[in-house]
């Protein structure tokens, strides 16, 4: 999958809205404590699990909570996943899946 994005909030509270190459959003998630709802589209989910509606849009789990620290230059721990913060002075970052299987690489290039 590839997509832009636009992260905002903190780990406990925010919103993540995923953009077409052409700026048109996607899909949006928006969370809180207990509660997480996605629009995609037309539709609307709502769980209790941010991590749920994830794996649901993008058929993968995806660390969301600790982007926010690995935006940060801050090493967040997600359990499976492995981060890579050298390039982040460039404005990249490349975070790895070990577990659970299939293993997967998220690599984020950073507008500036």
């Amino acid at each position: 999958m590839n997509a832009g994005f636009e992260l905002r909030g903190q780990p406990a509270q925010g919103e993540l809205t995923l953009l077409n190459p052409f700026g048109n959003v996607i899909a949006k998630l928006i969370w809180s404590p207990g509660r997480a709802t996605l629009t995609n589209g037309n539709e609307t989910r709502e769980s209790d699990s941010l991590d749920t509606l994830v794996l649901q849009l993008t058929g993968s789990t995806v660390p969301v909570t600790a982007l926010f620290g690995w935006l940060r230059q801050e090493p967040a721990v997600a359990e499976g996943w492995d981060a890579d913060l050298e390039g982040m002075d460039r404005g990249r970052l490349v975070a790895y899946r070990r577990s659970p299987l299939p293993q997967a690489t998220l690599r984020i290039a950073l507008d500036r």
